[in-house]
């Protein structure tokens, strides 16, 4: 059964927030750059990549349940296999993630979608 509009805007709002915690929550003063807990969690080597590979991989799993067409899943997969696989190189990886920003990404790829179809 599909989601009312007011499940699915829950359900946008509470995977964005996800995106931006793990993305983007903290900015370094003075300047632009954005990071988020993903910059912490990956200082863990292997376990903080998993971690932070299964919330992205939660991130897409919401998206496929709020009707996004499987080419868009399979692209937001794409860039989250990108970054695990980029994350996992010590001490480059981390600097990877901070510049991918793939849970962000996969929110905008969602976004268009629910606007290109009158979903938001």
């Amino acid at each position: 059964m599909p989601a009312t509009f007011q499940e699915a805007s829950a359900r946008l709002r509470r995977i964005k927030r996800l995106a931006w915690l793990v993305d983007a929550a903290f900015v370094i003063p003075g300047t632009r750059f954005r990071f988020g807990l993903n910059s912490l969690i990956g200082l863990a080597p292997g376990a903080g990549d998993a971690v932070l590979g299964l919330i992205s991989l939660y991130i897409v799993y919401e998206a496929a349940e709020l009707g996004v067409p499987r080419p868009l899943v399979l692209q937001m997969l794409g860039n989250v296999v990108l970054e695990v696989v980029g994350g996992s190189i010590p001490v480059l990886g981390d600097l990877f993630d901070v510049v991918l920003k793939a849970n962000m990404r996969n929110i905008r790829i969602l976004e268009a979608h629910l606007r290109a179809t009158g979903q938001a």
